[in-house]
């Protein structure tokens, strides 16, 4: 069985302004650097084979942190880049509410390809990693994307929120993907 704990980067400023990031590539501020810390202590109470993590800095520097506590192999994949929000990137919540009250956003990549892509993502990681436990370093509409895959739409897109650092934990158990947990923050300080 492979075991997939899904890891939302740490905050950002634009996370705690409540900008849209999408793939413009915005650092961790001082919060999200001990979100990573408290995500590595927690994390390092079990052993682990391998972390995989988005290019973009704010969760590969997550990953990083993550792995001082860890010391295994860490690997980028680009299958996990966050989706692209198109003309929305930058903006706040009140923003594109206002200039897109339908949430269609100019440019954006669509759903059905971000899935697509995340999905083919998980399946290397399972062929790769058979029968390993991974963390992956990932982006919120990343781990939407495919905890509403997984679950057949009871998770993910409109119904759950993924907060900055929490933990989902996903396995691969006879031919499909299941979740056991999602969006857990009890090794959060904050």
């Amino acid at each position: 069985m492979t075991t997939i704990f899904l890891v939302r980067h740490g905050e950002t400023d634009w996370n705690a302004a409540g900008r849209i990031q999408g793939s413009t590539d915005i650092p961790l501020n001082a919060k999200g650097i001990q979100q990573a810390k408290e995500c590595g202590q927690f994390l390092k109470q079990s052993s682990w084979d391998v972390i995989i993590t988005s290019p973009l800095k704010r969760a590969k520097v997550t990953a990083e942190i993550i792995n001082e506590n860890l010391h295994i192999p860490l690997v980028e994949m680009g299958d996990f880049k966050e989706k692209f929000f198109g003309d929305a990137e930058g903006m706040t919540l009140e923003e594109r509410r206002a200039k897109y009250p339908d949430h269609m956003y100019p440019n954006q990549e669509d759903e059905e390809s971000l899935t697509k892509r995340v999905m083919n993502g998980l399946e290397k990681i399972n062929h790769n990693y058979p029968n390993q436990k991974v963390i992956l370093v990932v982006h919120g509409a990343v781990i939407n994307s495919i905890l509403a895959e997984i679950s057949n739409g009871e998770l993910g897109y409109g119904k759950t929120r993924i907060q900055n650092a929490c933990i989902s934990d996903i396995h691969y158990h006879e031919n499909g993907w299941k979740v056991r947990t999602f969006n857990q923050v009890s090794h959060l300080s904050q």
